[in-house]
C-alpha cells in the first residue's frame, strides 16, 4: 500500500487507487504524512484539523480522529505504517516505497549526484511524474494549505526548472517549450521560467515571439508588481537584439565533447536534509558593528582548539541573521564549510542531538580532516541538546544561536556570550534606508523614525515593514506607517510568508514555556516599561518575592524581558504591545469556556431524567 500526496490525497494499491473523501480524518492523515517518521505536536494536529478556532472538546475530539483514522487503514489493509502515539504527539513511519513525497525527494537527492546529463534529467522526469494534479485537492485544512503547501509546490517548480536547463544543454529547445507554455502561466512571478521560455523560442528561430514574451513579462512585473525584469531577463532581451547566438556551451569547457551544464538550483546541491543546509547570505544586512567585529577577530584568529560563539536574545532580535552574515565574512578561515544547522523542526520542537550529529556528519564527509568547519546552531533550546555537539573539531567552530540565556553550556564549555537587544534608532534608520533605498526614505525621514518606532526597532519587524512597503512603491511611507499604528503586532506579517510574522514569532516562542509563564508574560505588559521583582504583587500567578524573582529570571533568560537584579527588568516597546494583546486573548478564551460550560449546565438541568 502506497500513499499519495503529490495531488490529491489517495491509497495506491497496484492499479488500484482510493481518493479519500474530506474530512477531519483526512486532515489528520495529510499532517501526519507530511511530517512522516518525525512527532507532530498535539497541538499542530488540531491547528491543521480545526485550523485556528478550535472546538472546546478538540484535544478529546483528535484522539476520536485518530482511531477512525486507524479504522480507515484496517478497512484498506494498510498494515505497515502504522500511526504511533508518542510523547507530545503522534507519529507515522513512512519510507519511499511507502509515501510517494519520500520517493521524489529521494529521486531528486539522486539526480543532483549525477554527472551524466541524460541520466540527471531520467531521474528528475521520473520524480515529476509522482505529481498527479493538485497537492492535497481533498484535504481542507487552511493550515496545511498555507504553511506547508507552497512549499512543496516551490520543490516541483525546482526541478522543472532543472529539467528545462537540462533541455536547454543538451539542445532540444522544442521539449523545452512543451513543459515552459505551461509552467510560465500557472506561475508568472516565476521569472526563471520566463527567462527560458524565451532563450528556447529564440534559439528555434523564433525571434520576434520571444520579444514578444519578453515585453508581455515586463508588463506583469510592472503592472502586478511594480518592478522591472531582473538582470537576466534584461541582458537577455539586449542579447537577443543584438542577435546573439544563445546555442549551448560545447566541449572546451568540460571533458571533451561534453555540454557545460547550468549549475543546479540551491536545493540540489544541499545536503540530504532540508534542516542542515550551506550558511545562506542575508541580503541587506546593516547594523551590529560592534559584534559583527568582534565575531569576525574571534573566528578567525589562528588557534588549534575549537571556539564556540553564543548569540542569545529575545525572538526577531537578529541572531540568526548576525550568525550568518558572520560566516560568510570568515568564510576564507573555513576552507571544510560552513553549515546552516537547524536545532528545532519546522514546528519548534528540539530535535534530538544524535539525529542532528548524524547529518552534520554526512554532509561534512567529503571535508578533509585538515580543513576547519564551521557550524551555526541555530534556535537551541537548551544546553544539553547542543553539548553532545561540541567540540567541533580541531581549529573548527560554532556559532551557537538560541533565545535561552545557556549560561550552564558556557559554564561547562567556555566561549563569548553576545546577548542582542533592539536596534539603536540609527541602526534601524540604517536599515529602512538600505531596504528601501535612500531616496524614497531619505524623502521622508519623519515616517522613517514612526515606523522604527512602530517596529519597537526590533530587526525582523522592521523587515517585515519595509517588505511590505517595496511591495507597494506608490504607498507615501507616512501612510504606511499610520496602518501600521493601528495595530501593529496583528499587521506586521507577510501574507505570503507565514513565518514572517511577529505575532507568530512570539506565539511559537511562548508555546515553549511552560504555560504558566506564558500566562505571567502576557499580565507583566499592564506594568511600566520598566519594573522590579516587587512591582508584581498584583499579578495573579505570582506569590510572594522569592516566586516572582524566580519567575522573571525565568522569562529573563528565555529573551522575553531585559537586566534584572540588581537593577530593573524592562520589557521592549513590541513585547509589551505583544503581552497585552496576548493577556486580552487569555480573558477572552477565559469567558468563552465559561460560557460554554454555563450552556452545558443548563443543558444538563433542562435535559429530562429518565424513570426508573
Amino acid at each position: 500500500m502506497r500513499f499519495q500526496l503529490l495531488g490529491p490525497l489517495s491509497l495506491a494499491d497496484g492499479t488500484e487507487t482510493v481518493v479519500l473523501a474530506p474530512s477531519r480524518p483526512t486532515n489528520l492523515l495529510a499532517a501526519l504524512l507530511l511530517h512522516a517518521n518525525g512527532v507532530v505536536s498535539a497541538d499542530y494536529l488540531q491547528q491543521a484539523i480545526w485550523g485556528e478556532e478550535q472546538p472546546a472538546t478538540a484535544k478529546a475530539a483528535l484522539q476520536t480522529c485518530v482511531m477512525r483514522l486507524r479504522r480507515l487503514f484496517v478497512k484498506h489493509g494498510v498494515t505497515e505504517t502504522p500511526i504511533e502515539a508518542v510523547p507530545g504527539g503522534y507519529r507515522i513511519g513512512a519510507g519511499p516505497r511507502t509515501l510517494d513525497l519520500i520517493a521524489f525527494r529521494d529521486q531528486v537527492a539522486r539526480a543532483s549526484t549525477e554527472h551524466e546529463p541524460e541520466a540527471e534529467l531520467h531521474l528528475l522526469k521520473d520524480a515529476l511524474s509522482l505529481w498527479q494534479g493538485a497537492t492535497l485537492a481533498n484535504v481542507r485544512s487552511d493550515v496545511l494549505h498555507r504553511d506547508v503547501v507552497p512549499r512543496l509546490v516551490e520543490e516541483r517548480l525546482r526541478a522543472v526548472e532543472r529539467v528545462c536547463d537540462l533541455h536547454l544543454a543538451l539542445d532540444r529547445c522544442g521539449d523545452a517549450l512543451v513543459d515552459l507554455w505551461d509552467v510560465t502561466r500557472a506561475h508568472p512571478g516565476y521569472e526563471r521560467f520566463h527567462e527560458q521560455l524565451i532563450e528556447a523560442l529564440y534559439r528555434t528561430g523564433r525571434q520576434a515571439e520571444a520579444l514578444a514574451e519578453y515585453r508581455r513579462i515586463k508588463e506583469y512585473l510592472l503592472d502586478e508588481l511594480g518592478v522591472d525584469p531582473s538582470p537576466a531577463l534584461r541582458r537577455l532581451e539586449l542579447a537577443i537584439l543584438r542577435g546573439d547566438d544563445l546555442g549551448p556551451a560545447r566541449s572546451g569547457q568540460g571533458a571533451p565533447g561534453r555540454l557545460a551544464l547550468p549549475a543546479p538550483p540551491p536545493a540540489a546541491v544541499e545536503p540530504r536534509s532540508p534542516l542542515v543546509a550551506p550558511v545562506p547570505v542575508v541580503p541587506s544586512f546593516t547594523g551590529r558593528a560592534a559584534e559583527v567585529a568582534a565575531m569576525t577577530a574571534r573566528l578567525t584568529e589562528p588557534r588549534d582548539e575549537a571556539v564556540t560563539v553564543l548569540l542569545s536574545g529575545a525572538p526577531g532580535i537578529g541572531k540568526s541573521a548576525l550568525a550568518a552574515h558572520v560566516a560568510h565574512l570568515v568564510r576564507d578561515a573555513f576552507p571544510g564549510g560552513r553549515l546552516l544547522v537547524r536545532m528545532t523542526d519546522p514546528h519548534g520542537a528540539p530535535r534530538a542531538p544524535g539525529e542532528v550529529a548524524a547529518e552534520i556528519a554526512a554532509a561534512l564527509r567529503d571535508r578533509r580532516a585538515e580543513d576547519r568547519a564551521l557550524l551555526v546552531l541555530d534556535d537551541v533550546t537548551d544546553a544539553e541538546q547542543v553539548r553532545p555537539l561540541l567540540p567541533v573539531g580541531p581549529g573548527g567552530a560554532a556559532v551557537v544561536t538560541s533565545r535561552m540565556g545557556l549560561a550552564g553550556l558556557i559554564a561547562t564549555h567556555g566561549g563569548w556570550v553576545h546577548r542582542l537587544s533592539v536596534f539603536a534608532p540609527q541602526e534601524s534608520h540604517q536599515l529602512l534606508h538600505t531596504v528601501l533605498g535612500p531616496e524614497r526614505a531619505g524623502a521622508e525621514p519623519d515616517a522613517v523614525r514612526r515606523l522604527a518606532e512602530l517596529c519597537g526597532h526590533f530587526p525582523l519587524a522592521l523587515r517585515i515593514a519595509a517588505a511590505r512597503l517595496l511591495t507597494r512603491p506608490e504607498l507615501r511611507l507616512a501612510d504606511g506607517a499610520d496602518w501600521l499604528a493601528g495595530d501593529p503586532v496583528a499587521r506586521l506579517a507577510l501574507p505570503d510568508s507565514p513565518d514572517m510574522s511577529v505575532d507568530r514569532v512570539l506565539a511559537g516562542a511562548l508555546g515553549r514555556l511552560d504555560p504558566r509563564l506564558a500566562e505571567v508574560f502576557g499580565r507583566l505588559g499592564a506594568l511600566p516599561p520598566e519594573f522590579r521583582a516587587e512591582d508584581c504583587g498584583g499579578i495573579e500567578g505570582i506569590e510572594g518575592a522569592d516566586e516572582a524573582e524566580e519567575t522573571l529570571e525565568r522569562l529573563a533568560d528565555s529573551g522575553l524581558l531585559e537586566a534584572g537584579p540588581p537593577g530593573p527588568y524592562r520589557m521592549h516597546g513590541l513585547l509589551r504591545r505583544y503581552a497585552r494583546r496576548s493577556a486580552e486573548r487569555s480573558v477572552e478564551r477565559t469567558a468563552e469556556r465559561t460560557a460554554e460550560r454555563s450552556v452545558e449546565r443548563n443543558a444538563d438541568r433542562t435535559r429530562p431524567t429518565e424513570k426508573v
